[in-house]
């Protein structure tokens, strides 16, 4: 019984590898879109040239050239996003190689039109777990910045080795998290010293994201909604603001004593967030502005005289 286990658990795994790299053989048709218009080959170079890694793709675009993808994305986004971003960093390698060294991963934003997946903390149900989303909301709560070991490397002055150890958790894209522990010593009892200067490190940031109240159900508390920030997506925005993150949804199964409770936490792995305007900025027609100065130029008309006319008419009318 063991051994079939163990085989069917492989066949698993290659099953998921051959998929991933057909998966990310359509993504990279998508972003080396030369013979067409050269609009993802423009974004990637710019990308290289303000020194940045990550590429925000609108997924109408995707939808228009690849509609049986962009459903997946929306669907089983964990996988999807992971081929998208494995496909981002070989087209980055063969745009530019020196850069695509630089940096150990490349990140895929999405903006766009999401349609049901368009969601407030109030209606992001369980039905969307796994799911892409897009989430409109107010920051209520913010962490401190602080950073999160991705790779460790460790020097033996017993032996002269030198090992590196990398860590993923539950927040990240990978599917099996990776052990906490750090390496101390090696099998032989031979202590490690870690190789700080070596290390990768992340920045790692919390927020809280509240409905709008104008969007709340009138008499009922407003809910809330945990997302967690990476990289380059840290800072982007303070208590106060109204935003709109789009990520995944996915969540946290909690052991306690070796068991699982029945209830979960959630939150929501950012990709892309973007700040609303706070201020709404009054849109003038050419036409608008004509009237404008037309009146203003207009001697026997009095602003002043007119505005109040137009509040005493408007409160009778009330």
């Amino acid at each position: 019984g063991k051994l079939h286990r163990v085989k069917f658990t492989v066949q698993v795994t290659m099953g998921t590898e051959q998929d991933l790299r057909e998966f990310q053989r359509e993504y990279t048709d998508f972003l080396d879109d030369e013979d067409d218009q050269g609009a993802y080959v423009g974004r990637v170079k710019e990308m290289i040239r303000s020194n940045r890694h990550r590429l925000v793709v609108n997924i109408n675009d995707l939808r228009h050239k690849n509609e049986k993808r962009t459903t997946k994305l929306l669907n089983e986004a964990q996988v999807e996003l992971t081929a998208f971003q494995r496909a981002l960093k070989d087209f980055v390698m063969t745009v530019d190689s020196a850069y695509g060294k630089q940096y150990e991963d490349f990140y895929v934003g999405l903006e766009g039109s999401f349609g049901s997946k368009h969601v407030t903390p109030r209606t992001l149900t369980s039905r969307l777990l796994g799911s892409l989303v897009c989430v409109e909301g107010i920051v209520t709560k913010c962490s401190l910045v602080r950073p999160k070991v991705v790779k460790s490397v460790h020097y033996c002055p017993a032996t002269s080795k030198t090992i590196e150890r990398k860590y993923t958790d539950l927040t990240s894209l990978e599917p099996f998290p990776t052990s906490a522990a750090y390496p101390t010593k090696d099998e032989d009892g031979n202590p490690y010293e870690t190789e700080y200067g070596l290390s990768l490190y992340r920045d790692h940031q919390t927020l809280s994201i509240q409905e709008m109240p104008e969007k709340a159900p009138a008499g009922q508390l407003p809910r809330s909604v945990d997302v967690v920030l990476d990289d380059d997506l840290v800072d982007l925005a303070k208590p106060g603001d109204r935003v709109q993150v789009v990520g995944v949804y996915r969540c946290l199964p909690s052991k306690q004593g070796g068991y699982t409770s029945g209830t979960f936490r959630t939150i929501l792995i950012a990709c892309n967030v973007l700040v609303l305007s706070k201020e709404v900025v009054p849109t003038f027609s050419a036409r608008d502005v004509a009237k404008i100065k037309r009146f203003a130029k207009t001697p026997r008309h009095n602003p002043f005289e007119v505005s109040v006319r137009i509040i005493i008419y408007s409160g009778t009318c009330l």
